[in-house]
């Protein structure tokens, strides 16, 4: 009887022939060389909060928890290596021991290595340079598609090196990465709060120059921008464990059960807008004592407990900084003319990510130009599933449109013509490598079977 797995939220569903835990890169070698015990596609997976189905296989699923061992910390080098189903969140931990941490902290910490090496991902709190973890990849050690062992390294392959961080799997599975690593610090957040029609593009821009980095939260039409900086000493401190409370648990819990619970659309409108009224308060009430600090590396949050009744989805969509402002209120008339014609709103605040110019992969979705992305969240559960599945492809049209750049991993529903309008030449060219480097086909997928030209 083959085995199902559900991705982190329910949405993407996989049921593979074979699922197999190896604990050495020789297993992992055995797995894609022998075709027949273990069947195409081989698809990598670490924890599957993947929002689409990039690591889904009909074929062979291979758990990557097996391969979890740190194999060095140099201090001097200031680097990290490790095996590919480590999470994030747990290596964190070792490093703050040793009063290091990762330059990258993302929110998600049950990410793996792995993942984290050869996938986009996104941060904005400690994007003072780069927003995307697999940038600050030294080093990727992977089995190709045909049992052989491959690496490629800043200092003597930059130019593989630069495709394998947009890899997603496609041309192997990734068994070792290293990452630069620093000094642990201590941030500050504060919070800026503005009424939409009353925020400007310029004074976006003056924000961003008098701060290290920001991320902007839109409840109704007020914005908060979260502001980022360095400090030399931790004030409220214990704010951080709410934070990661209220992201784990206590926000998507209250948005999803308000909509499944609520016995009529009169109180369950009624709830929803008292609901975003309490948030707006929480952030003026943390802007009005001065925001908090935290340890950086404290600002990643652990799902591993997080129950089905309390997780929440989103989708990603990069847009140039310098259209943010007019894009977030198109945005906002979009969403709120869907409401009124369908019913249908997101239960949490909408995400808006600045992450700075980055050429570090292929298939950066700053490549070009800074960035701020437009990325709605919600809690759905049974009652809602459709209608956020409904939305979510409203906002794709909505987005492609206005020229918009998605995530293979993090933008459900993700067509042929999103990618190709959205990377253009530099899809071509990660087509035309992926198909030179896998020959017979060995990792591809339907998803990106469907996707690649």
């Amino acid at each position: 009887m083959n085995t199902k797995i559900t991705n982190y939220d329910g949405g993407v569903v996989t049921v593979p022939q074979k699922v197999v835990r190896p604990e050495s890169v020789e297993e992992l070698q055995a797995i894609l060389r022998d075709t027949e015990r273990f069947p195409s596609p081989v698809r990598a997976m670490g924890n599957f909060h993947s929002l689409t189905p990039c690591a889904s296989s009909s074929g062979t699923i291979v758990i990557m928890s097996g391969l979890k061992k740190i194999i060095n910390i140099d201090k001097q080098k200031m680097t990290l290596t490790a095996q590919a189903g480590l999470q994030l969140v747990e290596v964190a931990e070792v490093l703050k021991k040793n009063n290091l941490q990762f330059m990258l902290n993302i929110e998600i910490g049950n990410i793996t290595l792995g993942s984290a090496a050869c996938c986009q991902t996104k941060d904005s709190l400690d994007g003072v340079e780069y927003g995307q973890v697999n940038s600050y990849v030294t080093r990727i050690k992977w089995v190709t598609p045909s049992g052989e062992l491959r690496e490629a390294s800043l200092e003597e392959s930059p130019e593989l090196l630069y495709l394998i961080r947009s890899s997603y799997g496609m041309c192997g599975i990734v068994y070792e990465v290293t990452f630069k690593i620093k000094p642990l610090e201590i941030v500050r957040f504060n919070y800026l709060i503005y009424e939409i029609d009353d925020l400007t593009q310029d004074e976006v821009s003056d924000i961003i120059s008098a701060n290290e980095t920001i991320v902007c939260w839109t409840i109704g039409r007020t914005v908060i921008i979260q502001t980022r900086n360095r400090t030399g000493e931790l004030k409220n401190a214990w704010l951080a464990g709410v934070r990661r409370w209220a992201w784990s648990y206590f926000a998507a819990y209250v948005g999803k059960n308000i909509r499944r619970y609520a016995p009529t659309t009169t109180l369950k409108n009624l709830l929803q807008n008292l609901w975003f009224a309490f948030q707006r308060l929480t952030f003026s009430l943390l802007s009005a004592i001065g925001g908090f600090s935290l340890y950086d590396s404290d600002k990643i949050i652990n799902y591993e407990r997080t129950p089905q009744s309390a997780r929440y989805a989103f989708t990603f969509w990069a847009f140039p900084r310098g259209q943010w402002t007019g894009n977030l209120k198109a945005y906002l008339e979009f969403s709120e003319n869907h409401f009124e014609k369908h019913g249908f709103r997101c239960n949490m605040p909408l995400g808006s990510y600045f992450i700075r110019r980055d050429s570090s992969s292929i298939l950066s979705y700053s490549h070009d130009g800074d960035i701020i992305s437009i990325d709605p969240i919600h809690a759905y559960s049974d009652v809602d599933k459709a209608d956020w599945e409904f939305f979510l492809q409203e906002f794709n049209s909505w987005a492609y449109n206005r020229g918009g750049i998605p995530l293979l991993n993090q933008s459900p529903f993700v067509g042929k013509k999103h990618v190709v309008s959205a990377y253009k030449e530099r899809w071509q060219k990660l087509s035309d490598w992926v198909k030179q480097v896998d020959l017979k086909e060995r990792m591809l997928n339907p998803f990106f079977r469907e996707l690649l030209l």
